[in-house]
């Protein structure tokens, strides 16, 4: 018996469904047995189906939450500003970032996936520079030039942040 799609391929499989021969290369095993790749008909997990309405609600909501949490972000740091050399800084920034990804979340209805997660981190990114817009009066570039030791804590409370946002997204 020869496989349907590569008839030079001597073969003894056949789909479970359908009976066509199917080689090695062509078959693809599914909890009920070994099918063509027609009739397994491979589809992303649907938490991973991501479709072009969801990128929209997601665009939505990153913007939406990162404007609200920005603004929360700069008054609680009017309030914790940077005790014991901005470890503090981190806290919040965790936060935001962990709230942020929820938001982004719940509004795609938990989907997953890579370009939500990129979403995610552009949002947080913009929720940090309205915080640090806020914070320097203006002058996106001084809040690193604090102090060295300041500028470590500003870039580590971006890091952790952005990821606490995408690792809730992909």
């Amino acid at each position: 018996m020869k496989c349907a799609a590569h008839p030079s391929v001597e073969t003894g499989l056949k789909c479970g469904k359908c009976e066509k021969p199917i080689c090695p290369r062509c078959l693809v095993m599914t909890p009920v047995g070994t099918r063509c790749k027609e009739c397994a008909a491979v589809r992303p997990l649907p938490v991973y189906d991501v479709s072009p309405v969801y990128y929209l609600r997601a665009v939505g909501a990153g913007l939406g939450g990162a404007i609200g949490i920005g603004l929360v972000w700069y008054f609680i740091s009017l309030f914790s500003s940077h005790f014991f050399f901005g470890l503090l800084q981190i806290l919040p920034a965790m936060g935001a970032g962990y709230l942020l990804g929820i938001i982004i979340s719940r509004a795609v209805n938990r989907k997953r996936g890579r370009w939500l997660a990129v979403i995610g981190g552009g949002s947080f990114l913009l929720c940090y520079s309205i915080y640090t817009f806020l914070w320097t009066g203006g002058l996106l570039a001084t809040s690193m030039l604090f102090s060295w030791i300041g500028g470590l804590w500003e870039l580590a409370a971006l890091v952790i942040g952005g990821y606490f946002t995408v690792d809730k997204l992909r």
